[in-house]
């Protein structure tokens, strides 16, 4: 089923109608008459290939169908927040955002630029605020085009993830999770889960988008990413979003084969003796490093700040340079013989791994049977 293909007002009148249980109740409040509302009923259900109601003489009930997806179908035009928004207009300023410009949307999307630009304009005449501001020989969202263009991303997830839930129930399993993942938590856990998922679920396609907490959290409060796991933060970063422990690291000292701190139990200070690879400030990693010399008159110098494993591997290799990380990152290196550890952190510092979702996000079966696979997986957190 291609998305944008729906009509937003085909969806609030099956909406409505789920809501109140009557066809001329539902008429009455989308505004069309009562055979208007039957009509847009038959093409929906038509677009789904599944029955969405029962019609009775004292009215309509649901099918499974619609109790399925009725709810993805109310979030979703909550988000929209505009009963006179239509689907081409979301489109375009969906398209706009993705693209920065009207001619890569065209591009993207195939629709021609004056479309674009007509259905943009006309979305800002409708909400009644402008959505794009000039800058420069360019333009750009406006803060409150930054907050339309996030609840409709927030709609197409919703609405994408209650189509996928039809196809389940007609037997199709189908369906896409997107995660976005932090340095550790690709190591191990998140291979180990996605292998156990795929066995169960081989027709759901997983996407895992890579980077760090900064540049994954506004795609999950996008909708972009189902998602995130890695080191949670502490404090957590708003009530917007939510997060759950799934286990505890605890980071060691590494560095070449054959350094000269290698077998030597080394103090702090000849831990800060050397220089050091360290993920930037603000991250719970570097937190947890700069506790480690704060007893010292002044921490050690680091060089390079680096969140890549592979970079820091290559760096550790040739030099005598040191790194605060997980075994789990670097096993491959360690069980070869490339690394080795120097000794466990001076002080017990942990961090604790987990999956960070938005507030309110209700995962569909596929979805809650991916994070069971990632818990399962998951070492076991110690107990209180």
């Amino acid at each position: 089923m291609e998305f944008w293909n729906f009509n937003l007002r085909h969806l609030r009148a099956a909406a409505e109608t789920g809501r109140l249980g009557s066809l001329n109740a539902a008429a009455d409040a989308v505004s069309l008459t009562q055979p208007a509302v039957t009509q847009a009923l038959a093409r929906l259900e038509g677009q789904l290939g599944l029955a969405l109601f029962e019609r009775r003489h004292d009215g309509v009930s649901p099918t499974p169908a619609a109790l399925m997806f009725l709810p993805r179908a109310d979030e979703a035009l909550a988000r929209i927040a505009s009963h006179r928004v239509t689907m081409a207009q979301m489109r375009a300023l969906l398209a706009f955002a993705a693209a920065g410009s009207y001619a890569r949307a065209s591009a993207d999307t195939g629709l021609a630029q004056p479309s674009l630009h007509r259905a943009v304009n006309d979305l800002g005449v409708v909400l009644k605020r402008p959505l794009l501001e000039r800058r420069g020989k360019g333009l750009a969202l406006t803060e409150a085009g930054r907050r339309t263009v996030r609840a409709f991303r927030l709609a197409r997830a919703a609405l994408e993830t209650g189509l996928s839930e039809l196809e389940g129930l007609k037997g199709r399993e189908t369906g896409h999770i997107t995660i976005g993942a932090m340095p550790l938590a690709r190591a191990r856990v998140l291979p180990r889960a996605i292998n156990a998922f795929l066995r169960l679920h081989p027709d759901v396609r997983i996407k895992v988008t890579e980077g760090s907490w900064p540049e994954l959290i506004e795609p999950l409060r996008d909708g972009e990413i189902d998602l995130m796991i890695g080191a949670l933060r502490d404090p957590a970063p708003g009530d917007d979003v939510v997060q759950k422990a799934l286990f505890e690291d605890e980071p060691v000292v590494i560095a070449r084969n054959g350094h000269p701190l290698a077998g030597t139990a080394p103090s702090p200070a000849a831990l800060g003796a050397y220089p050091w690879i360290v993920s930037a400030p603000g991250t719970p990693l570097r937190q947890q490093w700069e506790r480690m010399f704060a007893q010292l008159p002044s921490a050690p110098a680091v060089p390079v700040e680096c969140g890549s494993v592979i970079a820091i591997r290559e760096l550790l290799l040739g030099s005598d340079a040191l790194t605060l990380l997980s075994p789990d990152q670097l096993r491959v290196e360690l069980e070869g013989g490339w690394l080795e550890t120097i000794c466990a952190a001076p002080e017990r510092l942990i961090r604790t791994i987990g999956i960070t979702t938005r507030s309110g996000w209700r995962p569909s079966d596929r979805q809650r049977a991916f994070i069971e696979a990632l818990e399962a997986q998951a070492p076991s957190l110690p107990e209180n």
